[in-house]
């Protein structure tokens, strides 16, 4: 798979629903249902943070499972190594907490997608000389929407920012109002144990309020 198609792929993704689905604390066993569950909501941008139980097995099966333009991968990306073992199960997408541009040069050497998160101009122009492809906006609680209009005045236009931390289908239009391309959507999405039928009702509201919004606008 070239760098270029990943890219239309990516693209692909953002525009059917740019939201990123963060899946702390899944498990194996419940991967695929829950990923089942997102794509037929809409979603096609999936990450399993590496802090959850076995986060390897999972994305290599949701991978599996889900038709290529689903992007698969994980989130809390903090090593070389990591990122080396997603390479090796067929993973698109790398988000990290941080903007370690060692990190983001090594995802791009694997033709994989990477968003780092940032909170700082410094942070995220270091992030995009280092290869990022859209920037996280981390933690969404820390950056309002002035700050994210700010940003929006100095990082390219072409670049996607997307809020993460406490999302939820109520916060976002303000978000995007300022400039806001997508979000990453943590606990109000998912968390441990949540009953599959619950995600696929959370995912559709999440979707709906995209779907608003965009008319809104």
């Amino acid at each position: 798979m070239t760098e270029l198609s990943l890219s239309a792929r990516a693209d692909a993704a953002f525009a059917a629903l740019p939201l990123v689905a963060i899946l702390r604390g899944l498990t194996p066993a419940e991967a695929v249902p829950a990923a089942n569950a997102l794509y037929d909501a809409g979603f096609r941008l999936i990450e399993v943070p590496l802090n959850s139980p076995d986060p390897f097995d999972s994305i290599e099966s949701i991978r599996r499972a889900l038709p290529r333009d689903a992007l698969v991968g994980a989130g809390t990306v903090l090593a070389l190594d990591q990122v080396d073992r997603l390479a090796a199960i067929g993973a698109d997408l790398v988000v990290m907490p941080h903007a370690d541009t060692a990190i983001i040069r090594a995802a791009k050497s694997r033709s994989m997608i990477c968003v780092p998160g940032v909170a700082t101009a410094t942070e995220a122009f270091a992030a995009l000389a280092a290869g990022a492809d859209a920037l996280k906006l981390f933690p969404a609680e820390q950056i309002t929407p002035p700050v994210v209009k700010a940003l929006r005045a100095v990082v390219p236009h072409s670049v996607r920012l997307l809020p993460v931390g406490g999302i939820t289908p109520d916060t976002m239009q303000p978000y995007r109002v300022a400039g806001a391309a997508g979000f990453g959507l943590g606990s109000a999405l998912y968390s441990p144990g949540l009953p599959v039928a619950d995600l696929a009702a959370r995912a559709a509201r999440f979707a709906q309020a995209w779907a608003e919004g965009t008319v809104a606008r």
